[in-house]
């Protein structure tokens, strides 16, 4: 009786062995130690340079500037949004019922046989 209820435990084992997944490797605490101490001779290299306060350190990062293509492509993203919303805000849900409507019984009727020849 316990055979009848008997379920597979496990994960699915699928054919090919191990090759199609690996796991990451973890980053050892010896990297990040190496990581503070880069960064940490960094600073305190570029305090002890000439003075000039000007210099940014390469820490700090600046926001990129869009070209001129990506401005325009925008500005023609968002009118074309504006048209879209003011065609669909013209209509009201009655009239494009009544719209939808019409446009299915113009359709032809896909089960219908259409007549060919003169029989």
């Amino acid at each position: 009786m316990s055979d009848a209820y008997y379920h597979a435990s496990g994960s699915l084992k699928l054919k090919g062995g191990e090759d199609g997944v690996k796991k990451k490797k973890k980053k050892s605490k010896k990297d990040k130690e190496k990581l503070a101490s880069a960064v940490s001779k960094t600073d305190s290299g570029a305090g002890s340079g000439a003075g000039s306060g000007s210099e940014k350190s390469p820490a700090t990062y600046q926001y990129r500037q869009k070209t001129a293509a990506e401005l325009k492509f925008e500005e023609t993203q968002r009118k074309r949004q504006e048209a879209k919303v003011e065609k669909v805000a013209t209509k009201s849900h009655k009239e494009r019922v009544a719209e939808f409507n019409s446009y299915l019984e113009n359709l032809s009727e896909h089960y219908d046989i259409p007549k060919v020849g003169p029989g």
